[in-house]
This record gives C-alpha cells, structure tokens and sequence, in this order.
C-alpha cells in the first residue's frame, strides 16, 4: 500500500455521483464515483484506500479508491501466494540436495566395492553383481512407475524390495529420489532400510569368509 493512503467516506451524493473522503488526518477529500472500483455504489463510513491527486485545475481529489477489505485481502493472498513460492523454492533446494547427497552415497559404495576387490578382499564377481542388480532394480523402478502413471500392470513391492536386498539397494535408492517413486510411503521406506540391512550384513558375512568360495 505504498503511496497510498486510508480513510472513510464520509459522505455521499448517489444523485450527483460524488462524495468525499475523510483521511486519518482529518482532512476531506473530494471523490467521483468513476474512481471507485468496487462493482457497486459507495457507502457512508465504509473504510477505504486511495492515492491523492489535482485535477485539471489543480485541487486536490481521491483517486483508484477500494475497499480496504479488498486490498487487505488482495495483500494476504499475495503474501500467502509469496509464501508458498518461497516453502516450494526452499522445498525444492532441499530436494536437489539430498538428490546430490544419495548419488555420492551410491557412487562411494561402488567405489569402496572397488576398492575392495582390488585389495583381493572381495571377488570381482560381488562388484559385477552389484552393479548389475543395481540397474536392473533402477530399470524396474522406471517401468513401474510408467504403469502406475498408464493404468498398467504394476511391479509387486516384493519383487522390488527382493532386487533391493540380494543387491539393487543403490539402484532402488537412485530410483526413489531422481524418479520420486516409492519414496512417499512410510511402510514401503521402512521395508526398504531392512534390505538395504540385509544386504549389507550379507555382505559382511562375505567379506569374513562366509561363502566367498563359492563366489
């Protein structure tokens, strides 16, 4: 509401089509009825807004009087409207970082994986089958959630929490947060973290001897 100021109608004149306007420094302020831009006639001591202005021969008059209600209305809206662009701005920001966060997650685990079987402690074949259950879970990830938005036939979440825990954990948690599939529901992202538990643990078991042969 800058450059404008409140008041009141302190009178008005329908016949004549004027009337005046009672500023909060006690002043009156001449009006006409093609400034009032609500879709209706004036009333007597309603609240209203306006920017002052001269007429051709330089006396001083209201123009682009409203409501106050409305303007004040018009303002909330505009600041929730604010609000929101600001929450999903800051939604987004937060998003895009934990998107950063879980592909340098997945990536450092391949790289450890890597590691590990340079340094003979794993076989290569355990780095291949991650790899390998990783894109294979991505890729079920994408079909699933092209049938969801088809109307098609959908993956069971068994079959997807089954890639994850034999190995596709990374794939799946990559599919989560770049397709925003699966990554609402609290129950499927709790059966999640158990495989990805699993997985780990038997990869552990692995590491210390347990079938390591047999790969």
């Amino acid at each position: 509401m800058a450059n404008r100021q409140q008041g009141h109608i302190k009178n008005w004149q329908d016949d004549k089509g004027f009337g005046f306007i009672e500023t909060e420094v006690g002043e009156s302020i001449f009006f006409h009825v093609s400034e009032f831009k609500a879709h209706r006639r004036p009333d007597i001591g309603e609240p209203v807004v306006f920017t002052i202005a001269q007429d051709n021969q330089g006396r001083l008059q209201a123009k682009q009087v409203q409501e106050l209600s409305f303007v004040q209305q018009q303002m909330a809206q505009k600041n929730s409207q604010i609000r929101k662009r600001n929450h999903q701005r800051s939604a987004q920001a937060d998003f895009e970082a934990g998107q950063k966060k879980r592909l340098f997650l997945g990536v450092s685990f391949y790289g450890v994986l890597v590691l590990l079987a340079f340094m003979g402690d794993i076989s290569w074949l355990v780095v291949g089958w991650y790899v390998l259950l990783g894109g294979i879970t991505y890729i079920m990830y994408a079909k699933d959630k092209a049938a969801a938005q088809s109307g098609e036939w959908r993956t069971p979440e068994s079959t997807l929490h089954l890639l994850s825990a034999v190995g596709g954990w990374v794939g799946a948690m990559i599919a989560q947060t770049y397709l925003r599939h699966k990554s609402q529901k609290p129950e499927f992202r709790m059966t999640y973290y158990l495989t990805v538990i699993i997985n780990l643990a038997a990869l552990l078991f692995i590491m210390a001897g347990g079938g390591l042969d047999i790969l």
